[in-house]
């Protein structure tokens, strides 16, 4: 049987999403459950796609093959009392066999959190990303108009990433909006790049502080070039919130 599950995570502790040598990763901890559960059968988990070190999840996914008649709503509760606290599995389902979590996606959605007040919030450290400056919440809102559609996001790509294939994306919605002292950016899409909500953020954030118009993001899309565009957001304010599939 294939099975689909969605987890969140608090991404502070572990060196991203999937596994790699001597270092702690969500997929590592998730696996070594599993194994548990299959009296010590290796199961391989895909992911919707990966999420790098201090980057959280709300909604993400991955898909498993097993052998255990276990209910679909005994999943659940059996996953989560062998994980961590900081990894949480809310919902697992049985699909097709032919169901792949990565290449069946049909749109995903990040959100991007900046504290933006005059001091740190201590709490809030491992989950925003702190600005100080007054932001032009307007601008930032008038250049997100120029991110939706579909652009090819070269310039927003990390340059060092080795992505093969077109780097063309359709971003479904971009906004920027603010509750409080936090400014919360959200991106829903067919898929991205590496690092391409955090650059996108990063060039926001220069774009409300004034230093570039709003404008700036057609000229940075039709460059393809990566030193066009911002700054890459630090990870911690980032957050995978939903994968949707057919």
């Amino acid at each position: 049987m294939r099975m689909l599950a969605t987890v969140s995570y608090d991404g502070t502790a572990y060196a991203g999403y999937q596994v790699q040598p001597n270092a702690v990763t969500i997929q590592e901890i998730i696996e070594k459950c599993l194994r548990k559960m299959h009296k010590g059968q290796a199961i391989r988990i895909h992911a919707s796609g990966r999420t790098d070190a201090n980057v959280h999840a709300i909604g993400q996914t991955f898909h498993f093959d097993t052998n255990l008649a276990i209910p679909e709503h005994n999943w659940k509760q059996a996953l989560n009392a062998l994980l961590p606290n900081d990894i949480f599995v809310s919902s697992v389902q049985q699909v097709a066999d032919d169901f792949h979590a990565r290449f069946d996606v049909t749109a995903k959605e990040y959100r991007y959190y900046v504290r933006n007040a005059k001091d740190q919030d201590v709490f809030q450290r491992n989950y925003s990303f702190h600005v100080g400056e007054t932001m032009n919440l307007a601008k930032m809102q008038q250049a997100c108009h120029f991110i939706e559609g579909e652009h090819d996001f070269t310039s927003f790509c990390a340059a060092n990433a080795g992505v093969k294939g077109s780097k063309v994306r359709t971003i479904y919605q971009a906004t920027c909006e603010k509750n409080r002292d936090t400014l919360i950016f959200t991106f829903k899409g067919s898929g991205f790049l590496y690092n391409m909500v955090r650059i996108l953020v990063g060039t926001l954030l220069e774009i409300g502080k004034g230093k570039r118009e709003p404008s700036d993001i057609v000229e940075i899309l039709t460059s393809k070039d990566r030193t066009k565009a911002g700054r890459t957001a630090p990870a911690h304010g980032l957050f995978l919130q939903s994968v949707t599939y057919q």
